[in-house]
């Protein structure tokens, strides 16, 4: 009976412990994306780019879902189930935000600053491969966690198109590059709200 108790103790403070830690590492990803929103997104405006506004759009997105990931952290795993369903719909609408944005571009036809776009489309890129690693232990311990992953892996893939469509202006001195990055990481948001959304909804039916 000792055994069993003791053995029941251990189960318990381990699984506290690998809370401490997500939450540890939730704080420190999400201290990250609000600042390089703030530098981004000003950056971004400087330049005329919609591919380093989607992006900075992007991180402000992502400190939002960090912030509800620590908040369901702790509780039921409907809580969890319904944190996960938030932080889709926070995607799809970055996704349908950015697809506005795109459309806005098209119709100024302004190439923007491909200077800035290199400059601070590699410093997010080096921010976000960080919070990728931070997150990579906990990528598959709950809907939570895996959705919150899920956002920090789609960052990655929306720097390597800003970093691409920088390099493109500069090429062709044309917006078009900017303009169908900007599409694409439009496409990219809303395929993983959906997939998001889809993994928490039996979830969160079942709770």
């Amino acid at each position: 009976m000792s055994a069993d108790c003791c053995s029941a103790k251990s189960t318990t403070l381990e699984h506290l412990a690998r809370q401490r830690d997500q939450r540890r590492v939730l704080v420190i990803v999400l201290a990250i994306n609000a600042a390089m929103f703030v530098f981004e997104f000003g950056a971004g405006v400087i330049a005329g780019s919609t591919a380093l506004m989607a992006d900075a759009s992007d991180m402000l997105g992502d400190a939002l879902v960090y912030a509800v990931s620590l908040y369901a952290l702790a509780r039921s795993d409907r809580w969890k189930a319904g944190a996960a369903t938030l932080k889709g719909v926070v995607i799809l609408a970055l996704g349908l935000g950015i697809a506005v944005n795109v459309a806005l571009k098209i119709q100024s036809g302004v190439p923007p600053s491909s200077t800035l776009m290199l400059a601070f489309g590699a410093l997010a890129l080096a921010a976000n491969l960080a919070c990728l690693r931070l997150l990579w232990r906990f990528r598959a311990h709950d809907v939570n966690m895996a959705s919150t992953f899920e956002c920090s892996r789609n960052d990655v893939i929306a720097n390597c198109g800003v970093l691409l469509a920088a390099a493109l202006v500069w090429w062709l001195a044309s917006p078009w590059p900017d303009i169908v990055i900007g599409g694409l990481m439009a496409l990219v948001f809303l395929r993983s709200a959906l997939r998001v959304i889809r993994a928490a909804a039996p979830q969160l039916r079942a709770a």
